[in-house]
Formats: C-alpha cells, structure tokens, sequence
C-alpha cells in the first residue's frame, strides 16, 4: 500500500470514529482531499485508493492538473482501481481557493464545486460562465467567521442578504457554508469557531434557504468540525504529505 493510501486510510478512520462519538452516521462527511501543489500522480494514487473528490487552490495549476489527470485516466482504461464507479463521475474537482474576477470563466467550465464565494459579483460571474449543458454549479459561501482583516469572506452579518440574493442566480445550487478559523491548537476554541458557523447554517435553513453543506475542518482541526457538523473536511497535508510552494502561482 502506498504512502497516499494509508494516509487516506488513517483519515478515513479518524472521520468515522470522531462521527460515531458525536453520534453522527460515519457516511455524512465527505473527505475532500486537497491536491494543491501535488502533481498529476499524486491525484492518481489517491484515486487508485479510492478518493474520488479533489480541492484545488490555485487557478493555472489546478487547470494543467485535471487536464493531466484526464489525460492519464483516458491512457489507463483497463486499470480497475482508476475506473469510474457506476453512476458516478470520474473525479469530482472543487476548487477552494481566493477567485478573482478575471479567473471566474475557468473556475465555471473546469470544476464541480466553489466553496470560496464572497461577493455577488463573483457569483453572478460563474452563473453567467456556466457553460449550457453542465449542470449546476455548487456553491458554498465563505464566512469570515474569526473577523481577520486578512482573511476572505462575507461578514456574518452579511451573510444572510448574499445567501438569498446567490440563490435566486441561474446555473448555480447554493449548497452551503465553508470557513477557515483563525488557526489555534485548543480544541475548544476550535469546537466554538466551528459551532458559530453552524449557527449561522441552520438560521439561513430555518428562514428556508436548501442548505445541506458545511465545508469546515482541515488537517490540524479535523475531529473538532465533525463533533460541530461539518459534511464536507478539507484535508491536504495529512494525505499527501508537507507542502513546497513555489515562488508564485
């Protein structure tokens, strides 16, 4: 077994033990296996261990990534462990990174999933860039949910006006809430950032919005968002090892 796989393996048992000891189905988190700065290969092997759903963070790379990915998955059609499951898509992409608005008409034709939505216009941008014929683009929205100066997202105060106004756009599904704490080792402060999103989540389903996501939890605060609900964890290093970035992306 490879390195990726038994990191995934660990992963995977951590999420279905910290689920059974909140008393959730081990099933209602997603793991999201962030690729950024891994290459093409390493998406492979993760996939021949059966991970299946992919976070990117930078534009260019994450292109030439899924081009390369597809590519080798078109080149390896009789290798079973890189086949496509019945009813499912080959890989599912979802891109987590900051959008600029001149990089929104990639972002609409290239992935399946946005978690980092702020602002109206971004959204409007990828409803307006979906391409006909795909279906609708996932959204969750980001919330600045510690209130860093240097961190993205829609104040919480804010939240509820951009969650109605990003429903009601063609071409998108809003699916639900994603935050990126500011970083700490005590896990009760973890459980309270984590719980205030959540908070937030369940108010905008209580006034009708179709919610069923929440994008919370990476590495180092894995086990405190699945106690506190999240469906969707975000995890890089722990899967595929320490980072080396380059210059600039």
């Amino acid at each position: 077994m490879s390195t990726i796989a038994q990191n995934l393996q660990a992963v995977a048992s951590t999420i279905v033990s910290t689920a059974q000891e909140a008393g959730r189905a081990a099933d209602s988190v997603r793991l999201l296996a962030v690729s950024k700065t891994f290459g093409a290969e390493a998406v492979l092997e993760a996939v021949r261990a059966g991970q299946r759903a992919f976070g990117e963070n930078y534009l260019q790379e994450s292109l030439d990534k899924i081009a390369a990915v597809r590519a080798a998955l078109a080149a390896r059609p009789d290798e079973p462990a890189l086949a496509a499951r019945p009813g499912e898509p080959a890989l599912e992409w979802h891109f987590i990174g900051p959008i600029q608005s001149n990089k929104t008409r990639p972002i609409a034709e290239h992935f399946d999933w946005v978690h980092t939505v702020e602002r109206e216009k971004i959204a409007q941008r990828l409803s307006e860039q979906r391409p006909a014929g795909m279906a609708p683009l996932n959204i969750c929205l980001q919330v600045n949910i510690s209130g860093e100066a240097s961190k993205s997202g829609v104040a919480p105060a804010e939240l509820a006006e951009l969650a109605r106004r990003v429903a009601a756009l063609p071409n998108l599904r809003l699916r639900g809430l994603m935050a990126i704490p500011e970083p700490t080792e005590d896990y009760a402060e973890q459980r309270a950032a984590f719980a205030q999103l959540r908070q937030l989540y369940e108010q905008l389903r209580a006034d009708g919005l179709a919610l069923d996501t929440l994008s919370m939890g990476m590495s180092a605060d894995l086990r405190a968002a699945v106690v506190e609900g999240a469906t969707i964890v975000r995890v890089g290093s722990a899967i595929f090892g320490a980072r080396h970035y380059p210059a600039a992306h």
